[in-house]
C-alpha cells in the first residue's frame, strides 16, 4: 500500500513538472527564486550542510556573507529543480535557443573520428550539470555514457533516465554495477560524462585537499583515463541571471593530467574546481556533505 501511495505521488509531481515545462524560462526562473526563499528557511538540514561547507570552504568570509551565498544558492537549486522540466520536456530545438555552448563542443568526435581515442568529459557539480549533458547530447552524433545513483523509487527512477536520456540516447549505468560496462562503452567510442567531485566514500579514493581541507575524492578518473589513453576535457555549466538561459563551456583538454600518478591527479582536479567555484560560488552544489568522509581518527564535520 505504501508503494502505491508513494508511486502516485511520483506521477502526481511528474505530471506538475511536465506542466512547468510550457512556461517561459523567465517566469520559471521567478518561480524558482521564490522557491528558493522558502526552502532557505523550511530545509534546515541541507540549510545547515551548506553553511557548514561556506563556512569551510570561504573562512575569510564573514557568517553574514556566508549566510547571504547560501540563501542565493537555494535560489539557484529551486532554479535547478523546476527548470529541469524544459530538460526532460522541451523541444530540441527551444533548448538550442537557451544553451549557449563556448569553446570546442566537437573534439570528442573528431579524436575518435580521427585516430578512435576517447574522451572523458570531467564535469564539477555545478547546479546546470544536467544541461551539460543536455548540451552534449543535443551536439555529439554518437551518445555518450554516465554512471548514475538510482532513485529510491521506480517511477522517480524511470523519469529520471529518461528524461536525461531522450536527446541523445545516452547509456546509463547505475554506480554500484561496477566500471566494466562503462569501459566496454568507451572502448565503442562513446565520450564518458563524468561528474568526479562528490564523496563517494573512501573506496578507490584518497583524502586530498579541497579548499583547504582533506575530501575524500576518487582516483578512478585518473586511473581511467590513464589505462584507456583518453584525453580529459573539462565541462562547466553556469545558469544565467533573469532567465535568459544557460552557458555550457568545453574547456580545453588537459595537456598533463592523466599523469603517472593518480594522488596528484586527484589534487590537480581539485584545485581546477576550486578555481571554477571561485568565479560562480553560489551555483556550485553546497547542499552536498563533501566532507563526510573523514581520515582516520578525524571528528566528524557536519552535526
Amino acid at each position: 500500500m505504501k508503494t502505491l501511495v508513494m508511486n502516485g505521488l511520483a506521477r502526481l509531481l511528474l505530471a506538475g513538472i511536465w506542466l512547468l515545462h510550457w512556461l517561459p524560462l523567465p517566469l520559471l526562473a521567478a518561480l524558482g527564486r521564490g522557491l528558493g526563499a522558502l526552502l532557505f528557511r523550511l530545509a534546515g538540514a541541507r540549510r545547515r550542510v551548506a553553511l557548514r561547507n561556506l563556512a569551510l570552504c570561504f573562512p575569510e568570509h564573514t557568517p553574514a556573507q556566508h549566510q547571504a551565498l547560501a540563501r542565493e544558492h537555494f535560489q539557484w537549486l529551486a532554479r535547478s529543480l523546476l527548470e529541469r522540466s524544459l530538460l526532460w520536456h522541451a523541444s530540441p530545438a527551444r533548448l538550442r535557443r537557451l544553451i549557449r555552448v563556448e569553446g570546442d563542443v566537437m573534439l570528442a568526435e573528431r579524436l575518435w573520428q580521427q585516430r578512435q581515442q576517447p574522451t572523458m568529459w570531467l564535469v564539477p557539480h555545478f547546479l546546470a550539470v544536467d544541461v551539460a549533458g543536455a548540451a552534449v547530447q543535443l551536439h555529439q552524433p554518437r551518445p555518450g555514457v554516465d554512471i548514475y545513483a538510482p532513485q529510491s523509487n521506480a517511477v522517480l527512477d524511470a523519469a529520471l533516465l529518461r528524461g536525461r536520456s531522450r536527446l541523445g540516447h545516452d547509456e546509463f549505468y547505475r554506480r554500484q554495477d561496477g566500471a566494466r560496462a562503462v569501459v566496454r562503452a568507451i572502448k565503442r567510442g562513446l565520450g564518458f560524462f563524468n561528474p568526479a567531485d562528490m564523496d563517494f566514500g573512501p573506496r578507490d579514493a584518497a583524502f586530498v585537499p579541497f579548499f583547504g581541507h582533506p575530501a575524500a575524492t576518487l582516483l578512478a578518473p585518473s586511473r581511467m583515463a590513464r589505462g584507456l589513453g583518453m584525453v580529459v576535457q573539462p565541462v562547466v555549466a553556469e545558469m544565467l541571471p533573469g532567465g535568459q538561459g544557460y552557458v555550457v563551456r568545453f574547456l580545453e583538454p588537459w595537456t598533463d593530467w592523466p599523469s603517472d600518478d593518480p594522488l596528484a591527479d586527484a589534487a590537480a582536479m581539485n584545485r581546477f574546481i576550486e578555481a571554477q567555484i571561485r568565479r560562480c560560488p553560489a551555483q556550485y552544489l553546497w547542499v552536498h556533505k563533501r566532507f563526510k568522509t573523514r581520515p582516520p581518527g578525524e571528528p566528524p564535520l557536519y552535526g
